[in-house]
């Protein structure tokens, strides 16, 4: 089969439906652990390690959403994968919207607990001081003097303000998270992600309406998240995506995942119709 382009975590039988799980930030693959435990009975789930990160730093790229969908098609074309569910939450949630415009080879998509940039509400997102580290992250070179050697309580900060049971996000996983970034390069990557949001803002507003997706689309918010789910639905049929549902996964905030597993696997195999 050849080296993989990036690195993944693997559970269940290959012969059944597949679900490809993409994490976010602070994160790594294996934030999907807890759906992956409930799930390898009845698919064959794929958990890929974003570019620049964890098991997949040497491929640090420009951080843009493009780009990583690339890499990601790379891993499902590579692992000759069939008749897919992509899955992104947070920063995976935007290569999933990006994958979605690039390509037309996975049979539904679900993007969880982000804003698309260049997508509403974007701007609205943008402007609100809460999401302040969205310019911080931005800024060349200052993040990582300042987040370097504390990476720990500084990604605490984000997990328990953003999550609704933050014991969920144990203390091992936490731990985990903060060595996949406690490199020069990896925690670089991390930021330019958000160091890529204007170009990714960019690209999608640029994608052109004659070639809208139709793969079907199912929206997720962790029903403590802030924001109104039914918002960012409605940005995302107006950027031109044909079929969009949306749902609220109970008992979570920012990270279903790893608050609410059974839910968060409950909607996503409803939609996948395993």
């Amino acid at each position: 089969m050849g080296r993989r382009s990036c690195e993944v975590l693997e559970a269940g039988d290959w012969r059944d439906h597949t679900i490809v799980l993409l994490h976010g930030w602070p994160e790594t693959s294996h934030a999907w652990v807890p759906v992956m435990e409930l799930a390898c009975s009845r698919a064959h789930l794929v958990a890929i390690d974003l570019p620049g990160i964890a098991g997949s730093k040497a491929l640090r790229g420009d951080g843009t959403k493009a780009q990583m969908a690339h890499a990601v098609h790379e891993v499902i074309t590579k692992m000759e994968l069939g008749q897919v569910t992509l899955v992104g939450q947070d920063v995976g949630g935007m290569v999933a919207y990006a994958y979605l415009w690039e390509f037309a080879d996975i049979s539904r998509c679900v993007i969880m607990d982000v804003v698309i940039p260049g997508v509403d509400p974007w701007d609205d997102v943008l402007r609100n001081p809460a999401i302040w580290h969205f310019a911080f992250h931005a800024v060349p070179e200052l993040p990582e003097i300042l987040v370097r050697g504390h990476e720990r309580p500084y990604f605490d900060f984000f997990y328990d303000l953003l999550s609704h049971d933050a014991s969920k996000l144990t203390s091992e996983a936490r731990s985990m998270y903060a060595e996949a970034y406690a490199g020069a390069s990896e925690l670089s990557a991390g930021f330019d992600w958000y160091r890529a949001f204007a170009e990714d803002a960019r690209t999608n507003q640029s994608r052109s309406r004659d070639a809208t997706p139709a793969i079907p689309l199912l929206y997720l918010r962790g029903e403590h998240e802030s924001g109104d789910i039914d918002t960012y639905a409605a940005g995302l049929r107006s950027a031109g995506i044909k079929s969009v549902q949306h749902r609220l996964v109970p008992h979570a905030g920012h990270f279903p995942p790893e608050e609410s597993p059974g839910e968060t696997w409950r909607m996503i195999s409803d939609f996948a119709e395993i």
